[in-house]
């Protein structure tokens, strides 16, 4: 269990206070002795004094151990225990320490250290997991390489590295890549392998694994094809090879977080490497690969080159981030993939970037670093290397990655090595552009234009919000993709990319023969808020002809936002003009299915409660619900005559595939489902559910289904054909939630909590179920407040068990404010009474309080 909240206020860490730390670890020999309960771990360590060090304090890390002995060159001594580890005098030569502690795999219920799922061991050390293993300088900049001996009964000893030999009950590893204690990884279990091999460029041979409990070996295929997919990419693209004989993957059915990059041995949670077309839809496909690339990707941006402290997380996050989405855009269809980003990114980020828990990307201080590992850290992040590739361009780019490999390979950087690469390999200066790292809060573009004698300005006008402890902000620099399209749709101008540098910049065209029609920030050339005056009847102009997909997808998301906010506000109808665009680009069957599929998506009911607090009006959850079920029917009606056979035409026929091109044509057949159901009362969905040979389409089936209150027996269906599949069972229960009216939502999560088979110490069960309640906008929200108790009930009982995931969850509550005055009341009581509760955690003190302090 995590530590209790001390009784005076818990301690910040500042990153200007960094010091490092005053002795070198050459070797670190770990010895495990497996028991449930009682795990023995003996440490020797190797310790050398570091002749320029300012502080030599020897403290080593150290959380839940029980200290069995100590020695110090073979002399047994007596630590002083202190609050969070042990101090010691040491010699002032190289000396080599040695301790035996006792830890509890069994009881660990935070996940965090060695802890046991389903009988099995396994470790999670990012980020300062290790120092509840043993005691140890747990920090990213102290770097050693690590020699292991597993002692246990379990068939399947596995640690980082290479083995080095094994017997009966016994196997050893050593790792020859000195690494932080955060990437040190232990699994031990019952486990049978699903085997492949890689050669690399250079033709070594490389043996993989997918380490999986037996009966799941047939789910392995899709992640062993994408792990090499991942490994030649890596080469082609970024010249980065492979450096070990071996490569590891382990299934974990209990995990805090989606992987972890462990140097050699990396550990999923199931759900983000077991996958087969009867369990997994294509979403969890395209996840699935983006996983398992974004932990390979790290072997070099994050392991080999690792952060030299917590506050550089972004480091080694963002940028490998960065790499997954250009391998995830180069698998499967770039412009779809860039478009799913920016959803994403607005979804999570830009509210976390606008409210209470807003935070630069490299913070400049934390009480917990678990709650910094954040949309803002990993995908804002990612949007700050995109724009700076597109300010240096490709060459550059590459180049400077280059040296950045070659300068840094071996060492625990931060942010000024990353700049500076970039500015001795290109010759810019990136003290402005660094601004992206200190600063928190989305910027605003205004955009104003003017259009004389053939020439067209645009100008621009850049401000970011106050964000927490940051009131005033400098501008910074914003790379502005833009392109002209003449009246008639032809593009006059291609995409330039403008680098506003200035609090006001304009930009001038020349030789044009008539206005142009702007299309800014093409493919989201940057993290920003677009503020420009402009009509729907351009918004659908850029809907049919711009040649930027983004922007085509965004002025059809813009079209769709207006339309909306218009309902919720007046009560208007759908407007017709935007209907008639709709549907004109839904049956046009030249465009790309996945493109289609992304228009008829309509934007979240949270991004309209948004919009409308943004432009000064309180959003009403029931209304924003009412006005997205009244368009989703007009829409339904207007294509009655055109759905059968859209849905023909975007059923794929023959065996599954896991690829974008069938991909695409089954999240349009989707969404043509959900409609048709609308009219037909669900005939053709009972069919399709009947008829599915594979999750996307059965799930489809069954969603569409009990949204329109008619899947009662479907659902138990799925219930008793899934019940024995712990992941397809979280899908199960999370449908249950998302598709329940706003009224029954709370209610519906009430009832699953007390299922049998909800268990709130599997983070994936729990989010399934939490996660949806906080998803379902109308439902949360409902002006009764009971989603909000239950999701603060269930906080308060899941914090003395799993601190980290409990804190992650409080960000449902981040965007009160923003809500009308007896919602923030509401809203106000649970906060208060998390934050009152006894014994709780740092990480959900942490954000809780943040949250209340907006």
């Amino acid at each position: 269990m995590k530590d209790a909240s001390p009784a005076t206020a818990p301690k910040t860490f500042y990153l200007k206070d960094y010091t490092p730390f005053g002795y070198d670890v050459e070797s670190v020999h770990l010895t495990f002795r497996l028991a449930p309960e009682t795990t023995r771990v003996l440490s020797k360590i190797r310790f050398a004094p570091k002749a320029d060090a300012a502080d030599r304090t020897f403290f080593l890390h150290g959380e839940e151990l029980k200290l069995i002995s100590a020695r110090i060159d073979g002399q047994e001594v007596t630590p002083e225990l202190v609050d969070g580890g042990l101090k010691c005098d040491v010699p002032s030569a190289p000396f080599t320490w040695e301790a035996e502690v006792e830890i509890n795999p069994a009881g660990n219920t935070a996940l965090e250290g060695l802890y046991m799922s389903n009988r099995m061991y396994c470790t999670q050390c990012e980020a300062e997991g290790f120092r509840k293993i043993t005691y140890y300088p747990d920090r990213p900049d102290v770097m050693s390489t690590f020699t292991v001996r597993i002692e246990g009964d379990e068939p399947v000893l596995l640690s980082n590295g290479n083995p080095t030999g094994q017997g009966e009950g016994w196997a050893e590893w050593h790792d020859p890549w000195p690494k932080p204690a955060y990437l040190f990884a232990l699994v031990a279990g019952d486990l049978v392998n699903y085997p492949g091999q890689f050669t690399t460029r250079s033709g070594k041979a490389v043996e993989l694994n997918i380490w999986v409990r037996p009966g799941d070996e047939n789910k392995c295929a899709f992640g062993m094809e994408a792990l090499k997919k991942s490994m030649k990419w890596d080469e082609d693209v970024y010249g980065l090879e492979y450096d070990l004989k071996l490569f590891n993957i382990v299934a974990v059915d209990d995990f805090n977080m989606g992987a972890m990059e462990n140097k050699g041995l990396n550990i999923f949670n199931s759900s983000c490497v077991l996958a087969s077309p009867e369990t997994s839809t294509d979403a969890n496909f395209e996840r699935i690969e983006a996983i398992i690339a974004h932990e390979y990707f790290h072997n070099w941006t994050g392991n080999r080159i690792t952060c030299r402290d917590w506050f550089q997380l972004c480091l080694k996050e963002g940028l490998t981030v960065f790499r997954d989405a250009q391998f995830t855009a180069d698998m499967r269809s770039e412009p779809v993939k860039r478009i799913d980003d920016v959803i994403a990114l607005r979804a999570r980020q830009f509210p976390e970037d606008n409210g209470p828990l807003a935070h630069p990307p490299r913070p400049e201080a934390f009480q917990e670093i678990n709650n910094f590992y954040t949309a803002t850290v990993y995908e804002k992040g990612a949007e700050v290397i995109g724009m700076l590739k597109r300010l240096v361009g490709d060459e550059n780019y590459y180049k400077a990655l280059k040296l950045y490999f070659e300068r840094h390979d071996g060492q625990a950087c931060t942010i000024e090595d990353w700049l500076k690469v970039f500015e001795d390999a290109t010759g810019r200066d990136l003290s402005q552009f660094k601004l992206w790292y200190s600063q928190a809060g989305t910027p605003r573009l205004k955009v104003s234009e003017d259009y004389a004698d053939g020439t067209y300005t645009l100008t621009f006008e850049q401000s970011t919000p106050p964000t927490p402890g940051q009131p005033e902000k400098d501008p910074r620099v914003i790379p502005v993709a833009v392109g002209l399209l003449s009246p008639n749709g032809d593009e006059v101008r291609g995409t330039e990319v403008l680098e506003l540098t200035e609090a006001k910049q304009s930009f001038t065209f020349d030789g044009l023969a008539s206005k142009p029609v702007p299309s800014i920030l093409r493919e989201f050339s940057a993290p920003v808020i677009l503020e420009r005056e402009t009509t729907n009847a351009e918004r659908a102009f850029l809907l049919a002809h711009d040649t930027d997909p983004f922007n085509r997808w965004e002025a059809g998301n813009a079209l769709a936002k207006e339309v909306r906010v218009a309902m919720v506000l007046d009560g208007s109808a759908p407007d017709a003009a935007y209907l008639d665009a709709l549907e004109k680009l839904v049956r046009d069957d030249d465009q790309d299915p996945a493109f289609r599929a992304l228009v008829l998506t309509p934007p979240s009911q949270s991004d309209i409660a948004q919009t409308l607090h943004e432009r000064g009006f309180t959003p009403d959850p029931q209304k924003i619900y009412d006005a997205a079920e009244t368009f989703a029917q007009t829409l339904a009606q207007q294509l009655e005559t055109s759905l059968p056979r859209l849905y023909a035409a975007t059923t794929v026929e023959g065996p599954y595939e896991p690829d974008a091109e069938g991909a695409g044509k089954r999240a349009l057949n989707g969404r043509i489902l959900s409609l048709l159901t609308r009219l037909d009362g669900g005939d053709q969905a009972a069919r399709q559910y009947q008829a599915a040979d594979n999750m996307t389409q059965q799930y489809a089936a069954l969603g569409a289904l009990m949204k329109a209150e008619k899947g009662e027996a479907q659902s138990q269906a799925f219930f008793d054909q899934w019940q024995d599949d712990r992941l397809v069972m979280d899908k199960w229960f999370a449908l249950q939630i998302a598709c329940a009216a706003p009224e029954k939502a709370a209610a519906a999560a009430a009832e699953l909590t007390r299922h049998p088979m909800f268990d709130m110490k599997n983070p994936n069960r729990f989010r399934a179920v939490m996660g949806a309640l906080a998803g379902n906008h109308a439902g949360f929200h409902h002006a009764s407040g009971e989603g909000y108790q239950l999701l603060a009930d269930n906080l308060i009982a899941l914090d003395k068990l799993n601190p980290q995931t409990t804190a992650r969850m409080c960000a449902a509550f981040q965007t009160w404010k923003r809500y009308d005055a007896g919602r923030q009341s509401l809203i106000r009581a649970q906060l208060t009474r998390i934050a009152g509760t006894d014994g709780l955690s740092r990480d959900t003190n942490e954000m809780v309080t943040r949250i209340l302090d907006a």
